[in-house]
Parts: structure tokens; C-alpha cells; sequence
């Protein structure tokens, strides 16, 4: 079963990495990578596939890789 969340990350965060839901329903991901070279977007993966309890691979970037607003596909088995 795949689901589609919308994520805002906020990169080079100094506290984090942390996630918490949004007024919006969104996802906020905190992580301390900057958003250099995919740093950022490969952290934030990271910290998804721990707070659905998938592995990485499970996980991918469905558009927004040079946004603050990403959307990400995750099976869920």
C-alpha cells in the first residue's frame, strides 16, 4: 500500500532531527543537513523511514527536490 505525504523541511536546522505535523496536515521535518547536494532530501528520507518504521528504499521523492515543499511516496507493507 503506497501513500503520498507533503513535507516542508526546514534544513540546517541546529536543534534536529525531528519531525511534527503542521497546522496543515503536513509533515514539518527539521534536520540539520544543509540543502546542499541532496543532504538535506537524503536526511529527510531518513527520518520518514523512522517515523513510518519502513526502510529507505520504501521511500521516494515524488517532486519538490530543490523545494522546501517536497511530496514523497512511501509503501507501506
Amino acid at each position: 500500500e503506497a501513500m503520498i505525504v507533503h513535507v516542508v523541511v526546514k534544513p540546517g536546522s541546529k536543534a534536529g532531527p525531528y519531525i511534527q505535523m503542521g497546522l496543515d496536515g503536513s509533515l514539518m521535518v527539521c534536520v540539520k543537513e544543509p540543502a546542499l547536494d541532496g543532504k538535506a532530501n537524503k536526511a529527510v528520507i531518513l527520518e520518514l523511514a523512522k517515523h513510518y518504521k519502513v526502510p529507505k528504499s520504501n521511500i521516494s521523492l515524488r517532486s519538490g527536490a530543490s523545494s522546501r515543499h517536497k511530496t514523497f511516496n512511501i509503501t507501506v507493507s
